[in-house]
């Protein structure tokens, strides 16, 4: 036991940093004082040769489920009750190669805009940066640089797989607003995080996924989404009921549609019809590459 809580450790933290050696032996304390619970997960990690592979790449499915990452409130057994479903989920879904690599810090791109003068796509990846809010993300790049990314899990709510959205980030430059409203342009007048959202939508259905949640200001499980002054720098609840989402019992999550919603043309102002149509037809083509992409890495 304290072999493997040491050795984990050493994996995740780099001891000589004086803040990561402390998290390091913070984590071992809790891991030791939790390993009769911890040891449930990680004989999930022994259990096949995909879980063995991914864990010998991953530190840090242990570390997560020891600390109050996801979502607001969760509990020991709710996160090592999360993480289970979610790697289950996909290694069922996924051929063990993609399962493995999508495990830790290794990509695997869902689309790609057909521009010659940049490279702009989006693919899945884990990176441990976002441990905090998930076990995966959908990430659009511009020249490999992050435009939007979001972050998720998938667990199991009421007997369905669902997939569910701890955090969606923007890009962090100095340039920021410049750089959206030129990729908004690019995306006729779609603003790039409904863009972000449109493809996870995609990447969701295309898994088999049958239900959305995301996490709600409430939810978060931190609170640097909020200023000194308690006002909000990122308002999560308004922008899911805006895409068609609404709050559940449960107030740290809304449910949101799998499918997003459209205008139809008659809806649409007629001086703004020309760049709705475009709008449309890039949509369209994107969830056909979505669908062509997941399914190359399916079972």
């Amino acid at each position: 036991m304290f072999v493997e809580i040491y050795s984990l450790a050493h994996r995740a933290y780099r001891f000589r940093h004086w803040r990561e050696g402390r998290r390091a032996v913070v984590f071992m304390v809790r891991a030791v004082f939790h390993w009769f619970a911890l040891r449930e997960l990680y004989r999930f990690f022994q259990e096949t040769a995909p879980r063995r592979q991914l864990y010998a790449r991953n530190p840090y499915p242990l570390e997560q489920a020891t600390r109050s990452f996801f979502y607001a409130g969760s509990n020991l057994h709710a996160r090592i009750t999360l993480i289970k479903d979610h790697y289950a989920f996909l290694e069922e879904r996924l051929n063990p190669d993609d399962f493995v690599a999508l495990g830790y810090e290794q990509r695997r791109e869902v689309w790609r805009a057909p521009e010659t003068d940049m490279t702009w796509h989006a693919y899945l990846k884990f990176e441990s940066g976002q441990r905090k809010e998930g076990l995966l993300s959908v990430m659009m790049d511009v020249d490999e640089e992050h435009l939007y990314q979001i972050i998720f899990w998938i667990d199991q709510r009421d007997g369905q797989p669902t997939l569910v959205i701890g955090a969606m980030q923007g890009p962090n430059t100095e340039n920021a607003q410049d750089f959206v409203r030129e990729m908004t342009k690019r995306a006729h007048r779609f603003r790039t995080k409904n863009l972000i959202l449109y493809m996870t939508q995609a990447v969701a259905r295309a898994l088999g996924i049958k239900r959305m949640l995301a996490v709600s200001n409430t939810g978060y499980y931190a609170n640097n989404h909020i200023r000194l002054d308690r006002k909000l720098k990122t308002d999560f609840g308004a922008f899911w009921e805006e895409v068609g989402g609404w709050e559940t019992d449960d107030h740290r999550f809304y449910e949101l549609p799998l499918v997003y919603p459209r205008k139809t043309m008659e809806e649409v102002p007629t001086r703004k019809r020309a760049v709705y149509r475009r709008r449309f037809a890039m949509l369209d083509e994107i969830d056909q590459e979505v669908q062509k992409r997941i399914e190359a890495l399916l079972r």
